[in-house]
Parts: structure tokens; sequence; C-alpha cells
């Protein structure tokens, strides 16, 4: 036994009386680190023992706040920023309806998040071989005996000592127990590698059969195949027989505006002002929509110098003398309107991106036609 080191010292006593006592006495004797063992729960043997509150309460708490402040935090991102959807008219963050779900992750997390806890810090998981495992001393108090055990590491251990005092609040069986020796678990091992390929045979096997034999449930394909119509396809429900139909008369499409001068003349709208303040995010706004959508008739400059090569008729230079007295509302109303050949955008684009090309197309003029002032330094 030299070099086996000492776990704890053991005693067995006959009756919950007598561990009761024992308890106590072992509190006023100055030991902490101690433990008793009962075949059953034993009333009253915490307070004997001098056993507090325990921190695992704690643990839990936090683990469901934090559950909850993750589960509402994510069903937020999700919902007002990553993929927003507009549901009923209901704003992006509504929260009444986060709540059913915060409360069931708040619920999960802690009682996960407690289980754990226990396993890797009471239990001090992985280590689940304890010293008292396999000895005399717990074959009795896992029957009809009780036991109590004051461990190793407590201050004022020392074994003889102990040995006299168990037996002094009446003991009996008084046993020393030595810390098992640790035996090397080779990973590597071919036993253990087939245990592992075994298990995981297993596991998946009975996992395939039991879920597509026993409890087989016919994937649900409702979405897939549920009944729509494709675009451009026919519908015999109406008497045109197309399947794509115009919306309502009289619906705006939700954060669109219509234009409020379609199929006036542009004298109509020489007194509306540019509501955009010129500024470099705004003009890049307008050169951005202007290439996509002006630039392949008009060209990249506005000089008419179509890429279309013939297709259409090439339209007017957007720097001549007319075009650069038009009023800001001019230009904007051929866009949205259209004018000749030209169709309108107003499907297209929305007012503000209007607004931004008609800033650009008015830098483009300036650029094409610069006056000596409008060179620096002069």
């Amino acid at each position: 036994m030299e070099n086996k080191m000492i776990h704890s010292v053991t005693a067995i006593f006959d009756t919950p009386d007598e561990i009761i006592h024992a308890s106590k006495e072992t509190v006023k004797a100055g030991y902490k680190k101690f433990d008793t063992n009962t075949p059953y729960p034993v009333h009253g043997i915490e307070k004997a023992m001098g056993i507090g509150s325990s921190y695992l309460g704690f643990f839990t708490l936090f683990l469901g706040l934090s559950g909850a402040a993750f589960a509402f935090a994510f069903i937020y991102w999700v919902s007002a920023i990553d993929y927003p959807l507009i549901i009923g008219g209901k704003p992006f963050f509504s929260w009444p309806a986060f709540v059913p779900v915060t409360f069931e992750v708040t619920v999960l997390s802690a009682a996960v998040g407690t289980v754990l806890t226990m396993i890797a810090l009471f239990f001090k998981f992985p280590n689940n071989s304890h010293a008292l495992h396999d000895t005399t001393y717990m074959k009795k108090v896992s029957c009809d005996k009780f036991g109590l055990c004051i461990v190793s590491i407590d201050k004022n251990f020392e074994e003889t000592k102990v040995t006299d005092f168990l037996k002094s609040i009446g003991g009996k069986d008084i046993e020393t127990i030595y810390y098992p020796q640790k035996k090397e678990i080779n990973p590597f091992d071919p036993k253990f590698i087939m245990l592992l390929v075994l298990v995981a045979l297993v596991v998946s096997g009975g996992t395939y059969f039991m879920l597509n034999k026993l409890i087989f449930m016919e994937p649900f394909t409702w979405m897939a195949v549920q009944d729509r119509l494709d675009p451009q396809s026919k519908n015999i429900m109406f008497a045109d027989g197309f399947g794509m139909r115009l919306p309502v008369a009289g619906t705006v499409a939700r954060g669109h505006l219509p234009y409020e001068f379609k199929g006036m003349s542009d004298s109509a709208v020489k007194v509306v002002p540019n509501p955009l303040i010129f500024s470099k995010e705004v003009v890049a706004k307008g050169k951005e929509k202007y290439n996509t959508f002006c630039s392949p008739c008009h060209g990249y400059y506005g000089k008419g110098d179509s890429r279309l090569n013939g297709q259409f008729p090439n339209p007017p230079t957007l720097h001549s003398d007319k075009v650069r007295n038009w009023q800001d509302a001019n230009v904007y109303h051929v866009i949205f309107n259209g004018q000749n050949a030209m169709p309108s955008y107003a499907k297209q684009l929305t007012a503000e991106e209007g607004w931004s090309i008609v800033h650009y197309i008015r830098v483009l003029q300036r650029s094409q036609n610069a006056l000596d002032a409008d060179v620096e330094g002069k």
C-alpha cells in the first residue's frame, strides 16, 4: 500500500438516527470534507452535515437567461435584418410573436445546460471512476446500511486520528479507501477501434431501419407539388386564357407611389423641383441606374450613340440646348412617362432613383459643355 494514495476512511452505521448523529459529531470535530451514503433519502441529513444551498441554481439561471437572449436576438436578426418579410402588415420587429420560441429555448438551454454542468463540474466528467466504487463499503450502503466517509483532502485529515474518531462515534467496519491505479487507454488499440466501428454500424443501421421501415412517413412534398401557375403559362380559369394577370385596378405596390403626371404633357410638371439634394452619393446612385437603363440607347456620355446597332433609331443627344435648358422635372417626366419611341421606366425605377438619374444627367451635360469658370482654380 506504500505506493497508493489514500482517498478516505469510511465507517458503517446501522440506523438513520446513527448516521445523523455521526454527521453532527463530524461537523463538531471540524471536518468539512466528508460525505454520507445511504440506501434511501434520510430526512434531515443535509442539516446535520451543515450543507448550505447549492450553487447549481445560479448556473441554471445564467444558462436560461443566455438562451433567452440568444433566441430573441437571433429571431430579431433573421426577421428584421437578414431576411425581412412583410407578414400581415405587421412590423418586422413584432416581438410578441418571438415570445413562444424564446420561452422554449430558455427552458431547453436551462435544462440541458444544468445537466451538462452537473456532469462536468459536479461529477468531474470524463472521470467516471470513483474510489468508492467496487468496495465493500459501497455494497453495504447500497443495500441496508448507512455510511460516512472522511476524505483525505480535509485539512484535519490524519488516517490514525480519523479512524479513532469514527470508532468513538459508533462506526463499524472502518476501512481505509485508496485511489485506484489509473489504466492507460490506447485510443489506437485495434480492439477499441473495432468497438467504435461496431457502435457506428449498429447506431446508423438501427436508425435507418427505424426511420425508413418501422415508422416511415411520406415526406411533406406539398410545398413542391402545390397548384401553381408558371410564368407565361395558360390558365383556363380566365376567359382570355392568360395565367399572368395585371394588378387589380387601384392597387399600389408597397413603398412605391404611382407617377401622378402620367399621360400629361411636360408643361404640367415644370414647377416640380428636384427633391434630392445634390451629393456624391446621389450622383453615384444616378450613374448606376443611368448605366443600367439609359446608356444602351443614350450612350455612356449621353451623346445618343446607341449600342443597339440600329435595332432602334438613335435618340437625340442629351447635350442639345433644348435638353440642357429643360427643368429637372421635364427630364424626370420623360423618364417616367416616356416619349416617342422611349418607353416609361416607372416600373423599373423608384422616384428617388429617377431624381438621382436627373442629377447625373446634369453632371454629364456640364462635363461635356464645361465653361472656363468650371475649371478648378478659375
